[in-house]
Order: structure tokens, then C-alpha cells, then sequence
């Protein structure tokens, strides 16, 4: 199993073997599921209930808040994930592996689990299939970084919004207009660069359908749901389409 080392997955010498880790794919399960329960148990206790496109959302915010977060790292560790995305390139030479899959099942000290520094491997690693992420001039690269700022915001308002019901059902719907919106345009663009570029042609067809269309497709299609959610709230001026 990988390690948290600089020889390996990610720079880290001199730890203790002893020192309490995880992995960093169960890191981010955990984080993911800790703030999607969150949401759906909090609106369980406070009305005795559960819906399905509220829980379907509130899933989608808790990944959403993740990735702002790794998109924030993108930033400021943007020099790092160019040097880095190097290293991994020759890593994947030497063993044949995917990149990705070994950085996941890295172990990580707990006291290094919000390390920028650790997550910015996420993009060095996903570089390997769009090296747009290891090159601050291209599109890609720059969208991401712009998401992980604007987004955090206004998905903590909805996120909040729909649980607890604590905003005008219409002010709701105009913040849900603006933020799905930009999302499902901003996805789709990315998506269309992508192939405008050819990009396709230097990765499998394995690894364009899972780490490009399957990674990519809950951005447009939650946002697609966040939209039909956010009409519904500005016309019918009541949270009635999240079965309140």
C-alpha cells in the first residue's frame, strides 16, 4: 500500500509508522458523506421527514464543497502541479498503473489530511488524462480555479435554503438559477474544449469514459436538476418541488 512520501504518492519523510492514517480516497468518502448526512439528517429532525431530489442535491453540494476545495488547492499550488504532474508521468512508466488510482489509496497522516500541498496530487494525477490541469494558460485549468472560489458561497446558501427552508422561496430560485447555471455552462465548455482540443486521442477509451464523461457528467446533469428546482421555486413561490 502506498505511503504519504515523496518517493512514492506525496512528500512527506520522516513520519512515524505508528501515526494514525487513511486513505486519501476514504478521506474524501468520508467528507463527502459526513456533509451530504448532514443535510438530510438535520431536515429529518427538524420536520420528520425525507426527500429524494433534497437528498439527490444536498449529495451534489457536499461534492461540490469538496472540490472547491481541491479547486482552490489548484491555485495555490499550481507550480507544484506542474513539477508533480511530471513526476507521476514517469511513475506511470515505471509501473504500469494508474496514477489516480494510486494516489486514492494513499496513507496519509490524519494531521496532513487538509494539506493543499497533499490534494494538489489530485490534478497532477488527473493531468495524466487532460495535461490541460498541469498548464495555467488553458481553459480548463483556469474554470476550475474560478469554480472553487465563486461556488462555495452560494452552495452553502442553498444548501442551507433547501433544508431548512430559511430563505424567501424566490430568492432561493434567482441564487439557484445563477449557480446551476454557470456550473452546467462551464462543464459543457469544458467538455466541448476537451475534444476540440483532441485530447481524447492521447488517453483509452476506458479512461476517457470513466475519468472524462463519468467524472464530468454529475456537473451537468445535477446542475440540469438544480435549474428544473430553481424555476420551480421562482413560479410556484414555495419549496412544494423539494416535497415540503
Amino acid at each position: 500500500m502506498p505511503e504519504y512520501r515523496t518517493d512514492r504518492a506525496h512528500p512527506e519523510r520522516g513520519a512515524r509508522q505508528s501515526r494514525l492514517r487513511l486513505q486519501a480516497g476514504l478521506f474524501a468518502v468520508l467528507v463527502v458523506a459526513v456533509l451530504a448526512s448532514a443535510g438530510v439528517g438535520a431536515r429529518y429532525c427538524a420536520r420528520g421527514d425525507f426527500g429524494v431530489i433534497h437528498a439527490v442535491l444536498s449529495l451534489f453540494f457536499s461534492i461540490n464543497l469538496l472540490i472547491c476545495y481541491w479547486e482552490a488547492c489548484l491555485f495555490l499550488r499550481r507550480d507544484y502541479i506542474e513539477a508533480r504532474a511530471e513526476y507521476w508521468r514517469e511513475r506511470r512508466g515505471e509501473t504500469g498503473g494508474t496514477p489516480a488510482a494510486e494516489f486514492l489509496l494513499t496513507k496519509v497522516p490524519l494531521a496532513k489530511t487538509l494539506s493543499p500541498t497533499l490534494w494538489a496530487d489530485v490534478w497532477a494525477t488527473y493531468a495524466q488524462f487532460d495535461d490541460s490541469y498541469a498548464d495555467r494558460r488553458t481553459y480548463g485549468f483556469n474554470v476550475d480555479i474560478a469554480n472553487g472560489f465563486a461556488t462555495p458561497l452560494p452552495t452553502l446558501i442553498l444548501y442551507a435554503a433547501y433544508t431548512f427552508d430559511i430563505l424567501p422561496a424566490l430568492v432561493a430560485g434567482i441564487i439557484g438559477v445563477m449557480l446551476f447555471w454557470q456550473l452546467t455552462y462551464m462543464t459543457s465548455v469544458y467538455l466541448v474544449s476537451f475534444f476540440v482540443a483532441d485530447r481524447q486521442a492521447r488517453i483509452s477509451r476506458g479512461e476517457l469514459y470513466v475519468y472524462i464523461l463519468a467524472m464530468n457528467s454529475p456537473w451537468i446533469l445535477c446542475p440540469l436538476l438544480g435549474l428544473y428546482v430553481s424555476v420551480r421555486l421562482i413560479l410556484d413561490g414555495n419549496y412544494g418541488v423539494l416535497d415540503y
